[in-house]
């Protein structure tokens, strides 16, 4: 009997799925650009529901201390960002997909879906040309090239609002734009701390203190959905760069990679700016160095599509192992 099977019979015994830990997870290891993604193929009970976003309420409600195992530690760490896959909503989809990090879970993930698609074609699912996937805010398409990268078609992406200021306890008041990517970004140019990887942790440091400040003003997206993701953009450092960007994620860890939300997010304001046309190619430097290419289309409906190119690398095949006597498999108290 497979692992997966044995979950769901002990799922069927306990309807509210709170208490059930697998045996084991097979999941595959990669990052994009510098950031992780941990795929997990088997071994974690099939969310129920006939939406991804019904599914993912089914996982948070029932399997969070799945998500708190397979990603903090003591077998990930904070910068790790889970992907199940699940079978796909629609017909025409190769997949479906629920992001998770350390924190909470994730509409979409730029990096994350690239990193799905090398997982996918190292593991022979797939191989160079167009899929789509299904994600818990919408269906995305995702490019695999002959050389490794992978362009994805991201959901439509818009400028909220514009000139937001908060004002930040020991900082002082900070500008900037409300823009959905995927995920809510609260983008500014406004920091005391240049933005190079040496300061990463004092970065983190202030946007942590700018989403606090977010939080108690009341600021949010559209519909009052909260924003929890803060990206500080700079100037490049690279030649062949625009921007260099520094992004908090939701769980208060920062984005090595140049974060594919937020760089979309970032598009839809330059767009509403008038400072990028469509088709222009436009490219975001990560804290780490690290580059994603991005452009806007326009579609029928008048809706601004981002397109992110970057290479994700896989590195590692792995066996999660749950031992029932082990008091930390659900992660350690502080994940």
């Amino acid at each position: 009997m497979s692992n997966t099977a044995t979950v769901d019979e002990m799922r069927a015994a306990d309807p509210s799925a709170s208490s059930v830990f697998p045996a084991s997870m097979r999941v595959v290891d990669s990052h994009t650009e510098g950031e992780p993604t941990r795929v997990v193929l088997d071994g974690w009970p099939q969310p129920r529901g006939d939406t991804m976003a019904e599914r993912l309420e089914d996982v948070r409600t029932n399997f969070d201390h799945l998500r708190r195992a397979v990603v903090c530690e003591p077998r990930g760490y904070d910068a790790v960002v889970g992907a199940l896959l699940t079978p796909p909503v629609n017909a025409d989809s190769t997949t479906g997909v629920i992001f998770f990090n350390n924190g909470t879970y994730l509409g979409m993930c730029g990096h994350g879906a690239i990193g799905v698609m090398r997982t996918l074609q190292h593991l022979g699912r797939i191989t160079p040309g167009t899929i789509r996937l299904d994600t818990p805010v919408g269906t995305v398409s995702a490019e695999l090239g002959i050389d490794g990268s992978v362009t994805i078609e991201n959901v439509p992406s818009f400028c909220h609002a514009r000139n937001v200021t908060v004002d930040v306890p020991h900082i002082g008041k900070v500008t900037g734009d409300v823009a959905w990517g995927g995920n809510w970004f609260f983008i500014t140019h406004d920091t005391p701390v240049q933005v190079k990887s040496g300061n990463a942790k004092e970065l983190t440091r202030v946007t942590q203190a700018i989403q606090d400040a977010i939080n108690a003003a009341g600021i949010s997206g559209a519909d009052g959905e909260p924003i929890d993701h803060i990206e500080i953009s700079a100037p490049p450092t690279r030649a062949d760069a625009d921007c260099r960007n520094f992004v908090l994620c939701s769980g208060g860890e920062y984005d090595r990679s140049p974060c594919g939300t937020g760089t979309s997010a970032k598009l839809a304001v330059l767009y509403a700016r008038g400072e990028i046309a469509l088709g222009t190619r436009w490219r975001q430097e990560s804290i780490t160095g690290s580059l994603f290419t991005g452009w806007l289309t326009m579609n029928a409906s008048g809706d601004l599509i981002p397109h992110v190119r970057g290479t994700a690398y896989v590195t590692s095949e792995a066996t999660l192992l749950f031992d029932a006597a082990d008091p930390f498999r659900g992660g350690t108290p502080s994940a």
